[in-house]
């Protein structure tokens, strides 16, 4: 079930580059991105109050808040700079360079979370190098 998830967020990050494209036109990115931000954290917190899932919030570890504190850093560094890539460049290039993060994270939860590095893996991550570096390289 994991997998229909995962191409559900496929889906709106594309919706989300092509909106983020046509919103950062006029804007100043970091400005585009701070509005976005606003609106997913009432989104986001709409749905937990909805579900009733702000009470576990004590029972969060310091570790556990300690990385999505640190998540989030990087969620934030990572919108900005796309919204500035997006308003200098082209969304049709710009989005699949983004996504060498995949390849990117298959190489980080091999060295830190231990995790198995299997052929079809080592594939899928050379392939999608291998279509950022056709996109950059002029």
């Amino acid at each position: 079930m994991w997998w229909f998830y995962a191409i559900l967020s496929a889906l709106f990050a594309s919706l989300t580059a092509i909106f983020a494209k046509l919103g950062v036109a006029n804007i100043n990115s970091n400005l585009a991105t701070g509005i976005r931000t606003v609106i997913v954290l009432i989104m986001i917190w709409s749905i937990v109050f909805a579900r009733g899932e702000a009470k576990r919030i004590n029972s969060l570890s310091q570790q556990g808040v300690i990385f999505l504190i640190i998540s989030g850093i990087a969620t934030g560094l990572s919108w900005l700079f796309y919204f500035k890539a997006l308003q200098l460049g082209n969304v049709s290039q710009v989005a699949p360079v983004d996504k060498l993060s995949v390849a990117l994270t298959i190489i980080m939860a091999v060295l830190f979370l231990g995790e198995t590095l299997t052929l079809k893996t080592v594939i899928g991550a050379v392939l999608i190098v291998a279509g950022t570096l056709v996109l950059i390289i002029k």
